[in-house]
């Protein structure tokens, strides 16, 4: 018996060492990824320093394609760690944070003095508060909703908005005042608690209806037809969700 319970104790010990170094070891793939996003938003603030503000949207854009994949790619490869989730964070902050504000700020916000990078900065203060709240664990997704805007989806409208304003060669005032509000409605957004789905309820690995993969398709047909404009809908749209979302929720307790 004294055997026995030997083993199990030691099987236990090597369970936990085990599960120990699968969280706080340093995955390849995942972090390859992450690495790959805050590349792209470093570059997004050097192209805006060098008045490229289209190509630093865009960049800003694809930043946020590799920041939904590391963390799906490290669930599907049961790679998840400590050190991972952390160096996420930090990379959400360089890209989600300083970079569309930096963007932002160069592109026109500048113009308008101390009220333009005080408007940034309360940007990328809401964007380290919301990672702060994310990772606190008191933010994490529930029932497939976050409590208040993410920063990705936050940076995807501002950057939809700059390539938006380049692609059309809108840089007027009124359009540069529009900036200005959006970059605050966006940062009040982020600190809220206003709900938005999360996405996170998507079964990449189960079966899907024919119909799925056609829709999209139809949606890559959409977005190359005016990928700026699109874009720009489609993160407004998201923005937005979760204010009418609590619109029709006081609706619906009143009724």
């Amino acid at each position: 018996m004294k055997l026995a319970h030997s083993n199990h104790n030691k099987e236990d010990n090597e369970s936990s060492r085990e599960s120990r170094f699968r969280r706080n070891g340093i995955y390849l793939l995942p972090n390859l990824l992450t690495t790959s996003a805050l590349f792209a938003g470093f570059y997004a603030i050097i192209a805006a320093m060098s008045g490229r503000f289209e190509i630093a949207s865009v960049v800003i854009l694809i930043a946020i394609v590799f920041d939904g994949l590391d963390g799906r790619v490290a669930r599907l490869t049961n790679t998840e760690s400590n050190f991972g989730a952390h160096y996420d964070s930090l990379s959400d902050m360089v890209s989600f944070g300083v970079a569309p504000a930096i963007v932002l700020f160069e592109w026109s916000l500048s113009s308008f003095g101390k009220v333009g990078w005080l408007t940034v900065f309360i940007y990328t203060a809401s964007v380290a508060l919301r990672l702060a709240r994310f990772n606190s664990a008191e933010d994490k997704a529930d029932n497939g909703f976050f409590s208040g805007l993410p920063s990705p989806a936050g940076a995807a409208a501002l950057a939809a908005f700059v390539w938006f304003c380049e692609s059309f060669g809108f840089s007027s005032f009124a359009w540069q005042v529009t900036g200005l509000l959006g970059v605050g409605m966006v940062a009040a957004l982020m600190v809220s608690e206003l709900r938005f789905y999360s996405f996170k309820n998507f079964d990449l690995q189960g079966k899907v209806p024919f119909v799925a993969i056609l829709s999209i398709v139809l949606i890559f047909v959409l977005i190359s037809i005016e990928p700026p404009l699109i874009l720009l809908f489609a993160s407004s749209v998201y923005a937005f969700s979760g204010p009418v979302d609590k619109i029709l929720t006081l609706f619906r307790e009143k009724s």
